[in-house]
């Protein structure tokens, strides 16, 4: 499921102006990934695809926990580092929640998640 649902996640993002540059980016380490990179105007969005066979055990996006919130702000570390041009418009880390199904349910969390709340331990900005 996790390759039909990041081909919906980069047909809905382009659906709404988005240009998708990167799927499934790793670091050389494969020590962390960002399922897809986009542009949204200036903005360069990085963003964590989940889904779900149904809603059952709740909503796709409730199994980002903090340790995968740092893999994909890592990720996004070491592809700015590679990046010969830094985005205009900064960038953004958002997450595309689908419940697949006949009729699968797409929703694209904008600003889901800060890089200063991962790199200080958690969703409030609370250490660990």
């Amino acid at each position: 499921m996790g390759r039909d649902a990041e081909d919906a996640a980069h047909r809905f993002l382009q659906s709404k102006g988005m240009r998708i540059v990167a799927r499934n980016y790793r670091t050389r380490t494969g020590a962390a990934e960002v399922d897809l990179v986009a542009m949204d105007g200036s903005t360069l969005v990085f963003v964590e695809v989940k889904s779900r066979a149904t809603s059952e055990f709740g909503a796709p996006d409730r199994a980002i926990d903090d340790a995968k919130r740092r893999k994909v702000l890592y990720g996004a570390i070491d592809f700015l580092h590679r990046c010969p041009q830094r985005p205009a418009g900064g960038i953004r880390f958002d997450v595309v929640s689908i419940v697949a199904g006949e009729r699968p349910e797409i929703v694209h969390f904008r600003n889901a998640f800060r890089a200063e709340e991962q790199a200080l331990g958690g969703r409030n900005g609370n250490a660990r």
